[in-house]
């Protein structure tokens, strides 16, 4: 077993210390929470957090970097359940039906995300080429390039159709669907049901 050498100068960190610095974070991310409740995701800035949690705001970045760090932490627990849900769970969004059957579902269901999350994940940013570098992304479009060649075999590129599917699924367009255009959740998931069985079908 190998250590990394303490600085010298630095003493370890004991484990009081490290409860305390969980004790900490869960508290700035409870604080969190409670402002975007109250404000929205869009007006949470790390003075505010700071602020609201009684703590310095040098203590707000060490915990999470940056306003996306924090976000993307705000987001973790939500992104694993939804992967779950359709790694893991039950069918049609989950493995045990036909694959045009989760991929209605998964569009559905990533709409459906978008509408309880979406101020967060657009406030997270993303990566320095855009939203699809991200590992969740990634996850995504394997996710339906699978789906794609179990389904329709007779698909050229399956991976090239698979990243344009999942980029009607991008959360800032949705959003915009929505509260510019008006369109409903119900009209998106109709669309992208529409739009998987002609590709998957050939229709």
């Amino acid at each position: 077993m190998s250590f990394i050498p303490v600085q010298p100068g630095t003493a370890p960190v004991t484990a009081a210390e490290r409860r305390d610095a969980a004790r900490n974070r869960e508290r700035l991310l409870v604080a969190a929470r409670e402002l975007i409740e109250q404000c929205g995701a869009a007006a949470l800035t790390m003075d505010r957090l700071a602020e609201h949690a009684g703590v310095g705001k040098g203590t707000v970045f060490r915990r999470f970097g940056s306003r996306a760090g924090l976000m993307l932490t705000l987001l973790d627990d939500s992104e694993a359940a939804f992967q779950s849900r359709f790694l893991f769970g039950p069918p049609p969004l989950g493995p045990g039906a036909p694959a045009l059957d989760r991929l209605v579902a998964f569009g559905a269901e990533r709409i459906a995300y978008v509408m309880e999350y979406g101020d967060l994940v657009l406030a997270a940013g993303t990566g320095p080429h855009g939203g699809f570098d991200v590992p969740a992304a990634a996850l995504w479009n394997r996710h339906v390039e699978m789906l794609l060649r179990e389904g329709g075999p007779g698909l050229g590129e399956p991976w090239l159709m698979a990243s344009s599917l999942t980029a009607t699924l991008d959360p800032e367009r949705l959003m915009h669907l929505i509260r510019v255009h008006g369109v409903t959740p119900e009209r998106l998931s109709s669309s992208w049901r529409e739009l998987v069985t002609r590709v998957v079908l050939g229709a």
